[in-house]
């Protein structure tokens, strides 16, 4: 049951829009980082929380107790996507960089206030530009200051804002949220698909609440079998408690 009333689109959620319509852009673009090399993943004076790493094709974050692993050749988008959150490009149907188109179909949405949030990680199975018949998977896991929802409690509420989000993007709603096990923890998961041209894209939304912030897990792929396999890519540590 949807009982957070949200009236306020959060950055975070805005950059979920971003790496849906880069999943299907198709216009050329240059190349592009590797994930093979161990790197620090965005920036992190922006924020309290463990921006966390990434060596040989998995993201770790010890403060969350997650890791999740990255099919090969993945390139990355993460630095990109938190300046894209700082400036706020896509409020108020403003152009969107990765497809120079606007990032939101309402163009009455506004702002929120800034608050401590962060994309922790955005990857992509091709540059998210470049030229390609399939739909461009994507990883994009963020967190976001559970002070920016009033009334949030339980992780089931965060899926208010993000359906209203998809449904922007011409996403429609394939399950409602459920309890999702990823090992011993349990998050909580959404389905969505948009036909685009011929072909169908998944997406997938798991997320949870954990040390003052709503995380979220959004996997994009071309079928429900794709998305399911980058799902099964994520991972909790067993120490960890599970949190709804």
């Amino acid at each position: 049951m949807r009982s957070c009333r949200v009236r306020l689109v959060p950055c975070v959620l805005l950059v979920v829009v971003i790496a849906a319509r880069a999943s299907q852009a198709q216009t050329n673009s240059s190349s592009s980082s590797s994930a093979k090399d161990a790197k620090k993943t965005g920036t992190s004076a922006d924020s309290r929380l463990d921006a966390g790493t990434l060596s040989d094709g998995i993201y770790r974050n010890r403060d969350l107790g997650f890791s999740c692993k990255l099919p090969g050749g993945w390139v990355l988008r993460t630095e990109e996507m938190n300046v894209q959150d700082e400036h706020d490009p896509g409020v108020g149907g403003q152009p969107d960089p990765q497809t120079n188109q606007p990032s939101l179909a309402k163009a009455d949405v506004k702002s929120p206030p800034k608050t401590d949030s962060r994309v922790l990680l955005a990857a992509f199975s091709r540059p998210p530009q470049a030229v390609g018949e399939d739909v461009n998977s994507s990883i994009l896991i963020a967190a976001e200051s559970a002070s920016a929802y009033p009334g949030l409690k339980e992780a089931v509420q965060y899926f208010e804002p993000v359906a209203e989000v998809a449904k922007e993007q011409g996403f429609s709603s394939v399950n409602e949220p459920y309890e999702f096990p990823i090992g011993a923890k349990l998050v909580v998961r959404e389905d969505f698909q948009k036909s685009v041209g011929s072909r169908v894209m998944r997406q997938s939304t798991l997320a949870m609440l954990a040390h003052g912030y709503a995380v979220s897990f959004t996997f994009i792929a071309g079928t429900e079998q794709e998305a399911e396999e980058l799902i099964d890519g994520l991972s909790f540590a067993a120490t960890r408690s599970a949190t709804k």
